[in-house]
């Protein structure tokens, strides 16, 4: 087993070590995120376009995506925070039972595990940028999503 794949558990506290290194990921960019193709069962299943940035994460993920104008996103929930930052358009949505309305240079929070759901209140394609810690919670098995 490499030490990438070793698992640690409490026998091995005294392992920490005290100085980081450089794990160099055999790639630094994703070129023409919107450019390519859309991820097309995550899209399907979302209901909406989502471009998925393809990056060797693993605790942090990003991805930009968007609704087309009068519509929304299946009210869903999960186990990671996401901050969702707005690229063009208007529109609100539905936190916990909280309207938050936004556009276009607003940044929304949505909490783990709270329900939500958006909605495109503009006439245009509304566009945007999210960024949430899915990565490191699929990574220790903690990752869930639930849709209504």
């Amino acid at each position: 087993m490499t030490a990438e794949n070793y698992i640690y558990s409490s026998r091995d506290f005294g392992k920490t070590k005290s100085v980081l290194e450089v794990n160099m990921p055999d790639r630094l960019i994703h070129k023409n995120v919107t450019g390519g193709q859309l991820d097309g069962d995550f899209s399907t299943d979302r209901k909406h376009p989502v471009h998925v940035v393809d990056l060797p994460t693993r605790a942090i993920s990003m991805s930009i995506g968007g609704l087309d104008a009068g519509k929304s996103t299946r009210n869903h929930r999960h186990s990671y925070e996401t901050i969702i930052y707005v690229l063009k358009g208007h529109g609100h949505s539905i936190v916990e039972g909280q309207r938050v309305d936004w556009e276009a240079g607003d940044a929304i929070l949505v909490p783990r595990w709270g329900w939500h759901q958006h909605f495109n209140d503009s006439e245009e394609y509304c566009e945007y940028i999210g960024c949430e810690n899915a990565p490191m919670l699929q990574n220790l098995g903690l990752a869930l999503r639930e849709e209504q």
